[in-house]
């Protein structure tokens, strides 16, 4: 990511340690991504007897999807939970 925005400037991380909140945000997008998973995984299969197909399921749809997990965690953190951070329109014009 870069430090400043390209285009106005803004310092994206407002204080040290700023991101480690969206640990945070990235743990409950990955507790719904699971029961989403699991969910489906049992409409799909109507598996009730082994454990291993949902711990399967869950365990790769949640390492395939770490690289987004990562990145919309802390854009969910930055543009809903900063309140300090204000969209500018007029910077999206060159």
């Amino acid at each position: 990511m870069h430090d400043n925005c390209p285009k106005c400037g803004l310092k994206y991380e407002l204080e040290p340690g700023y991101f480690y909140a969206a640990m945070y945000v990235g743990y409950a997008i990955n507790v719904a991504l699971s029961v989403g998973v699991g969910i489906l995984t049992y409409l799909l299969t109507n598996e009730t007897e082994s454990p291993w197909i949902y711990v399967t399921t869950v365990f790769l749809a949640a390492l395939i999807l770490a690289p987004a997990n990562f990145r919309y965690s802390r854009v969910l953190l930055l543009h809903v939970m900063s309140p300090k951070i204000k969209y500018i329109p007029a910077y999206d014009h060159d």
